[in-house]
């Protein structure tokens, strides 16, 4: 499997993939994209990862429950080329999730043995549960370390349920808890790999362009409505969209060249400003996109009611203030203000 940046045409490639897409769930979808090449990202830090974010940006822009699988697909490849096991990386049709939410009342103990090792316990949050093929997971050894593991999801011992997801936004992902009977599974790396490898943040800014694909599709179809009717409080909103979306794309290149500029470097700063910038701008064009299009658009045109649901809840993975004040604080302790011209 060949990592390499996808070029302009590339990447005009994969958008008239998905729009052959249209209509069909997103798992199949999945499984297209990576049958046809298009889940093969530049890696993160490599030099490309602009492109990468693109091509999120525009599966983003397509359908946000198929952008959550497609990000956790790469993301999982990205992470198991970071811990060395290409072998994995290079399974043929191989279509993988990415579960490391740990919320306290489930997490996965992973269980030496002569022969190897086991996954025992409950997991949350399991987007595309019902199926991908693989998934890179988090997990504890017993002694209380933090791991990561790749583990074949077709064994003996999975148990998908359909319990954890209850909210209309994002419902195609089917985040769901998954159980795992001593499933034998793959250790990647050492403990506490996962969050302190450089690739972490790199995977967190990641997410963040999946949201800004969506809300760039929804400032494109209040421009596309202009060319029907327009007025000056509908021009207005456009051009308050325009100064969020640009200053947010501007930001979202910064951060791509510091991270192939330093791929080593503990990116935690730019990852999480780029989330909130992100987050900042596509909740102004969820304003301001509702207010120039009214109910019409929202209660007839399906595709724009689905992105209104699923966006504020993918976006939820954001942690709001926790997050802000984390990057308070990175920044107080800079000698040189972050903003500087």
């Amino acid at each position: 499997m060949q990592f390499s940046a996808p070029t302009p045409p590339a990447l005009t490639t994969l958008r008239s993939s998905l729009a052959s897409l249209a209509g069909i769930p997103p798992l199949d979808a999945l499984t297209r994209l990576v049958r046809d090449g298009h889940a093969c990202l530049p890696l993160p830090g490599h030099g490309a990862t602009l492109a990468r974010w693109q091509a999120l940006a525009a599966v983003g822009a397509h359908d946000l429950p198929l952008a959550k699988m497609f990000e956790g697909h790469t993301d999982a490849l990205a992470i198991l080329h970071e811990a060395t096991a290409h072998v994995l990386a290079d399974l043929p049709g191989a279509t993988w999730g990415t579960w490391c939410a740990e919320p306290p009342d489930a997490r996965l103990a992973l269980l030496p043995t002569q022969d190897g090792h086991l996954l025992r316990g409950r997991k949350a949050w399991c987007s595309g549960a019902h199926g991908v093929t693989h998934a890179v997971v988090s997990c504890w050894d017993p002694d209380g370390a933090p791991m990561l593991a790749a583990v074949d999801l077709r064994q003996r011992g999975v148990r998908v349920t359909d319990d954890g997801w209850n909210a209309v936004g994002m419902r195609a992902t089917a985040s769901v808890d998954v159980w795992f009977d001593d499933v034998v599974a793959m250790p990647l790396a050492g403990p506490g790999f996962y969050v302190e490898r450089a690739g972490f943040w790199h995977g967190g800014a990641g997410v963040a362009a999946c949201w800004f694909g969506a809300a760039t599709r929804l400032a494109d179809a209040l421009r596309e409505r202009l060319a029907e009717r327009s007025d000056p409080h509908r021009i207005a909103q456009l051009g308050e969209v325009t100064v969020a979306l640009q200053s947010c794309a501007a930001l979202i290149r910064e951060a791509a060249a510091a991270i192939d500029n330093a791929p080593g470097a503990n990116a935690m700063r730019t990852a999480m400003t780029v989330r909130l910038g992100v987050e900042a701008a596509a909740n102004i064009v969820l304003h301001a996109v509702g207010r120039a299009l009214g109910a019409g658009p929202l209660c007839k045109d399906a595709a724009l009611a689905q992105m209104y649901a699923d966006l504020p809840v993918f976006m939820r993975q954001s942690h709001a203030e926790r997050d802000l004040e984390a990057v308070g604080k990175l920044v107080a302790a800079l000698e040189d203000a972050p903003w500087t011209l």
